[in-house]
Order: C-alpha cells, then structure tokens, then sequence
C-alpha cells in the first residue's frame, strides 16, 4: 500500500494553554507512539490532513511522517491512524494518535468492506443489509488492503455472507468470528399506515339523559312541600 506523505511539526509545549493556542493556529494536537520508542508530542495542518482524508474516504491508509523542527526535518516514520478524536458539539477535529509501524512488523488494522452488484433478492422484494462495515485484520504493512470488496449479486432472499466467506489478499488473515454476517437479504418488512381517526366512519355520539343539578335541587323542596299540604287536609 503507498503511504501518503504527512509532514507534522514536533511540539515541545504540551499544556492546556499550548494546546489551545495550536488549535487556534488551525493546528491539530498529536501524538506518535510505538515500535518500543519514546512518544513523540507532534502537530498537524488540520486542513491539510482533513483533505487526505476526503481524498482516501473509505479505505485503510498509511502514513509516513515527517517530523519536522520548523523546515529541518529530524526523523520520520511509518504509521497507521489509530484514533481520531472530534469534539461531541462541533465534530471539530481535536486530536489524533499515530501508531508507528515496522516494514517487518505483522499490524493490526481496521479495513472497510464495501459491496458490488446488486443482488437477484432484491429483485424478488428482499433487502440488502450491510451488518459489517470493517473487520480488523493481520498482516505486514505491505500486504494492507485499502478496502474489502464483496460482490453480493448472487444472494437471494433468506442468504448471507458471513466472514469466513471473504476472499482476504494472500498474507492477509483476520481473527474475526468467522461466523459473523457481513452482508443478508431479508424480506423487506411493508410499513403498515394507520388509518386517521379523522378518516375512519363517523359513529353516533352516545346520549345521556340526566338532571342538571340545578333542577333537581328545586324538584326536591318542591315535592317536600305537597306531602306537608296533604297531611294538613
């Protein structure tokens, strides 16, 4: 896999106050660490690496990094992205972790799996479903696949693609469950519409007969007094 080029600028303050004001600077804070060597504290164009990123949207990327001490270049490195940490408000980007990576180092990286074709169940009223979008895999840094394509066209109705079914690039393997669906064709469920109340037929308001509480009241002084005249005659 060819490493993208990233020159990133050590950094040598690492307080809160520092790492705002690298923020500030449309710089992202970084770190890389790895390959039992001492961290490096680090910063990123934010613009610069969120254009690479656009760029290789959906596939597994390496890097190799310049670490650079304003123009003059100390070191650099192969590495993976191991994190990328965006704020939970604005999903501005906060920080990033590089990984370091060996030429003769087997790696454990995350790779996309996306689908080709489409498949005879749709045909027939099914539905894809896509229940894996990565799987982690094993291999040297050479061997890393950018992305895992499947070709679902074949599936009916009622079939999957589990893991063990994936054609992995030689010098590749995954510790995956093997069993693990990654792409089915179910039934598409039918949403039912409930009727509105306002459409439903009208029924009739149920009647009730009672006594307004006003007129009872003045029916019962009333029916007192003709029992007092019938006694009297």
């Amino acid at each position: 896999m060819e490493e993208l080029k990233l020159d990133v600028q050590i950094r040598k303050n690492t307080g809160k106050k520092d790492v705002a004001i690298t923020r500030s600077a449309q710089q992202v804070p970084a770190v890389v660490y790895g390959e039992k060597q001492e961290p490096t504290n680090v910063k990123v164009d934010q613009k610069i690496f969120e254009k690479l990123m656009r760029q290789h949207h959906g596939q597994s990327v390496m890097f190799h990094l310049n670490v650079m001490d304003g123009d003059k270049k100390l070191r650099d490195h192969s590495a993976l992205l191991k994190e990328e940490q965006r704020d939970p408000v604005s999903n501005e980007l906060i920080h990033l972790d590089f990984l370091r990576i060996s030429a003769t180092h087997e790696l454990n990286a995350k790779v996309p799996v996306v689908s080709i074709g489409e498949p005879v169940g749709l045909k027939a009223g099914g539905s894809l479903e896509h229940a894996l979008w990565e799987i982690e895999v094993v291999c040297l840094p050479k061997n890393l696949p950018e992305r895992l394509v499947v070709d679902v066209s074949s599936l009916e109705i009622g079939k999957s693609i589990h893991v063990s079914d994936l054609k992995l690039p030689e010098g590749v393997r995954t510790k995956h469950d093997p069993a693990a669906i990654v792409f089915a064709v179910v039934h598409a469920i039918r949403e039912e519409v409930e009727v509105a109340a306002t459409e439903e037929a009208p029924t009739e308001p149920e009647v009730t007969k009672e006594k307004k509480p006003a007129a009872a009241a003045a029916a019962a002084p009333a029916a007192g007094a003709k029992d007092k005249d019938a006694k009297k005659k």
